[in-house]
């Protein structure tokens, strides 16, 4: 049996770059937060559009001068992320704003973050080729991500959001493909 961390270490970047392509298309996202410990929820729905990066592709050179890499062509693959989010509930307009992924080694370099506009890194590995694991580390909070492709046409994430040891909030999305 591969454990993840060799399952990363072996086929890493055809593994990310598989999950990349297999993720690019329109996808409707619904999603539930739940603020801990009240669980007090939150629903939304989200248009979310991926788009698969080629390496040495203009948005990943951008991507590693961010991140201030030495080689600007050094990431391996990556997406780009654009989405339009909608309260469920009021109908109000949430958020609306992009995000890059680039892949080198076991690190997916972020423009931004969860809760800032800088640049992040987060840790990546497969339990299996289908189900992809991050864990994002900045000012004293952690967000670990869990994104698995069901079939074709489904995906399903988790998210735990934890400040200073203490989990916060909870999110939990289906997306359905649009196209």
């Amino acid at each position: 049996m591969t454990t993840p961390l060799l399952l990363i270490s072996t086929t890493g970047d055809s593994l990310i770059a598989e999950f990349f392509k297999k993720s690019a298309g329109e996808w409707r996202s619904e999603r539930r937060y739940y603020t801990l410990p009240d669980g007090e929820a939150k629903e939304m729905v989200s248009i979310i559009t991926i788009e698969f990066l080629e390496q040495g592709s203009p948005q990943l050179v951008h991507l590693a001068n961010l991140h201030q890499l030495a080689d600007a062509s050094v990431l391996s693959c990556g997406a780009a992320v654009t989405w339009d989010s909608t309260d469920s509930v009021s109908g109000r307009k949430q958020s609306r704003g992009s995000t890059l992924f680039g892949a080198f080694g076991s690190l997916l370099y972020r423009d931004r973050g969860f809760a800032t506009t800088k640049p992040v890194t987060a840790d990546f590995y497969f339990t299996n080729p289908q189900t992809l694991c991050l864990r994002t580390e900045y000012k004293g909070s952690s967000f670990e991500e869990e994104i698995k492709l069901v079939g074709q046409l489904y995906r399903t994430r988790q998210t735990i959001i934890t400040q200073e040891g203490e989990q916060q909030m909870i999110g939990q999305y289906l997306e359905k493909r649009l196209a």
